[in-house]
């Protein structure tokens, strides 16, 4: 646990943007700002100072406490949330790769980043949330990963878009969402622009938008891998 307060801890410290990162982790955490001053001792202003960046940078002291807090907090709610980050750490990269967001980013803008288009569900792009995304090739993970990997497609959080690359209909990747028991925020389909009448019946069935784009990976990741 110690290695992942460490790591919370220094992506807030090394941000550009530590406030938007605290905000980040409270809301991961399902942490209020009241719940959050209180356990601090900082008035609710002070915490909305810092997210907002309002209030220069917290030191180590603040951001040591920050996240001790964020465990101790979720520790009394059954430490649900902590389970989780400590179980995304299996050894994957062979299979997709991840990246964490330093803030949270509404999935309308993740769209216009990737030059996408909501093929279904678009009423909830704007309400949807994403904390990273997962870059999957949809053939290898199929085929080859092994059926216990399968949660760690989600990293720290479900609040994550899936972007499948390798997609020919866009059947599989909603086949694989179906079956596994947590949901991410969105899945994006790589080089199609058009979806399996099976894949958009089980996006509506398990309210997961589909996004498609065919911009280059490339791009794709320089984009978002800046956030």
């Amino acid at each position: 646990m110690e290695k992942l307060k460490l790591r919370i801890a220094g992506e807030i410290s090394l941000s550009d943007d530590p406030g938007s990162t605290m905000k980040k982790w409270r809301e991961i955490f399902g942490i209020t700002q009241g719940e959050l001053a209180g356990a601090i001792g900082i008035s609710v202003s002070t915490i909305s100072d810092y997210e907002s960046n309002r209030r220069k940078s917290p030191g180590t002291t603040i951001i040591k406490r920050f996240v001790n807090v964020l465990f101790e907090i979720d520790s009394r709610k059954g430490g649900t949330v902590t389970q989780k980050l400590l179980e995304g750490g299996s050894t994957t990269e062979q299979y997709f790769e991840q990246h964490d967001f330093a803030r949270t980013l509404p999935l309308s803008d993740f769209i216009k980043l990737i030059d996408g288009k909501a093929i279904t569900l678009q009423e909830l792009t704007e309400e949807k949330k994403l904390y990273g995304y997962t870059l999957i090739d949809s053939i290898k993970v199929i085929l080859d990963m092994p059926s216990n990997y399968f949660n760690n497609l989600y990293g720290n959080m479900n609040e994550r878009a899936m972007v499948f690359t390798g997609v020919s209909t866009g059947r599989s990747p909603m086949v694989v969402i179906r079956m596994s028991p947590s949901k991410p925020s969105a899945v994006i389909m790589h080089g199609i622009t058009k979806v399996d009448k099976l894949a958009i019946k089980i996006s509506e069935k398990e309210q997961v938008p589909i996004i498609t784009t065919t911009l280059d990976i490339s791009q794709i990741k320089e984009r978002l891998n800046k956030i």
